[in-house]
């Protein structure tokens, strides 16, 4: 087959597809295209052709525009500028809507639930929310982020989505060209900066100011590993929580586990519920993470912890239990947690979940083993971007 790669191509836009595109389709061929919306006709440059059935492109000009496409609020999020948004052509409601589409979408195909999603917007807006930003310097020094399926650099002058003065003193001055630079602002408005360089093959860290964050949420103040995991909108972790809280229920006296329990935010709520004469199992396989975790909780007896693989851990853990909560990273948690989770015969299961195609999966997983899906909420914890957060509850 001839590569595609450079060609223009006119095509109507279908629908929007999971990973901030829409699917269009050429010549027999299906190309994902960015920078578009539902129903628009545009030109599409192709900028990845690897063969086979599909291709991606950037719609390059906007030949009959959506009602919902808007001016993008930063000039780098166009075709060839900076990777880090996908829907910024896009009216905040709109984006939302495509976003509970493809939650929905992701939901029927893996599976075959039919269930209608609305996309709840978290307090703050589509701007200004993002507390924890990765950046790269380029070959000029420059702080900036890549380009879309690229290891280009764009360089930064400032970024709309990021919270109010965490990158300026980063994007002022110049770094080693290559090394990559971690920024957090807590929930107290310090700045933690650290600097990764590989130096003769090694990847060094260097941290340049502050190290521990504090984080405010589930009326508890957390201090914990600047760069370890925390909610990157500063509305998500009480938000979460609360959910959490109303869905698990956990009887007092009763028993819990929090899986990949970070720093212990469910798993404070947890206890809470099961209070002092019951029990909570926090799992996390960060080592800091339980450090600081071990911390943040030592006003509650009732957690214990366990440095691990989840699996790991709850071969040996005492059953039954009667609530789950699990928050897994981006590739979900996969069948062996699912059996795992399954052989404690929990009666609720509230899974915290960042991408909506692991979720669908692992609750597939879960209805074969007899749970099914009794409450969804989503959360647009990401604006601008095609990521949603999803709380789910199986019983």
């Amino acid at each position: 087959m001839t590569n595609w790669l450079g060609r223009v191509l006119e095509v109507e836009v279908g629908a929007v597809a999971h990973g901030g595109h829409c699917v269009a389709r050429a010549e027999g061929r299906v190309v994902f295209v960015r920078h578009a919306l539902p129903g628009e006709r545009v030109r599409v440059e192709v900028t990845e052709d690897n063969g086979g059935s599909f291709c991606r492109g950037d719609a390059v000009e906007v030949l009959s525009a959506s009602e919902f496409r808007v001016e993008p609020p930063c000039p780098l999020a166009v075709p060839g500028g900076c990777g880090g948004c996908d829907w910024q052509h896009a009216a905040p409601a709109y984006q939302r809507s495509l976003k509970a589409s493809v939650v929905a979408e992701q939901l029927r195909r893996l599976a075959g639930i039919e269930r209608e999603v609305v996309v709840e917007a978290l307090d703050g807006g589509p701007l200004d929310w993002r507390s924890r930003v990765r950046l790269v310097a380029g070959q000029d020094g420059r702080a900036g982020l890549r380009a879309h399926h690229s290891h280009r650099v764009v360089p930064l002058e400032k970024c709309p989505i990021a919270v109010p003065g965490a990158l300026d003193d980063v994007l002022a001055r110049r770094w080693r060209p290559g090394s990559e630079l971690e920024v957090t602002k807590d929930g107290d408005g310090r700045v933690h900066v650290r600097e990764l360089a590989t130096v003769r093959g090694k990847v060094r860290a260097k941290q340049l100011s502050g190290g521990t964050a504090v984080q405010h949420a589930a009326g508890r103040d957390w201090h914990l590993d600047a760069h370890g995991f925390w909610q990157v909108h500063p509305a998500a972790a009480a938000t979460f929580a609360e959910v959490v809280g109303e869905w698990a229920d956990a009887p007092s006296g009763g028993s819990a586990w929090d899986l990949y329990a970070g720093v212990g935010l469910f798993a404070s709520v947890l206890a809470g519920q099961v209070g002092t004469a019951g029990r909570v199992l926090a799992v996390e396989s960060g080592r800091r993470a339980v450090s600081d975790g071990e911390g943040n909780l030592a006003d509650l007896p009732q957690v214990s912890w366990q440095a691990g693989r989840v699996e790991h851990v709850l071969a040996a853990a005492e059953k039954p239990v009667d609530v789950v909560v699990l928050d897994p990273p981006r590739k979900g948690a996969g069948k062996a947690v699912v059996e795992s989770i399954v052989a404690g015969e929990p009666d609720r299961i509230v899974y915290v979940a960042c991408d909506p195609a692991a979720l669908a999966r692992d609750v597939a997983t879960f209805a074969a083993h007899g749970y099914s899906l009794t409450d969804l909420r989503a959360f647009d914890a990401f604006p601008m971007t095609h990521h949603v957060e999803c709380v789910a509850l199986l019983s």
